[in-house]
């Protein structure tokens, strides 16, 4: 099973959408809270190229941010990710 990384800041509403997704799902995630570690968000702007949160990896795949997790889960890709 991979591990399921979610980078994410308060105030986010998509934040909180992906983590109820993947509750939704039983699938469990770490957690990385970006919202007073800028340091932290500039990496992660560099290694994604994407400024907002959350950020969504699935072992070493990036996912990208809520939208395209639920796109991937609703093309049916997103369990057999986590369970390769």
């Amino acid at each position: 099973m991979q591990q399921v990384l979610l980078y994410t800041a308060v105030p986010c509403g998509y934040c909180r959408a992906a983590k109820h997704l993947l509750e939704s799902l039983d699938l469990a995630y770490d957690e990385v809270d970006l919202t007073h570690d800028r340091e932290q968000r500039l990496a992660l702007m560099e290694k994604t190229g994407q400024r907002t949160v959350p950020q969504i990896f699935v072992g070493d795949t990036h996912v990208g941010g809520f939208m395209e997790l639920r796109a991937l889960h609703l093309a049916g890709g997103l369990l057999p990710l986590v369970n390769s």
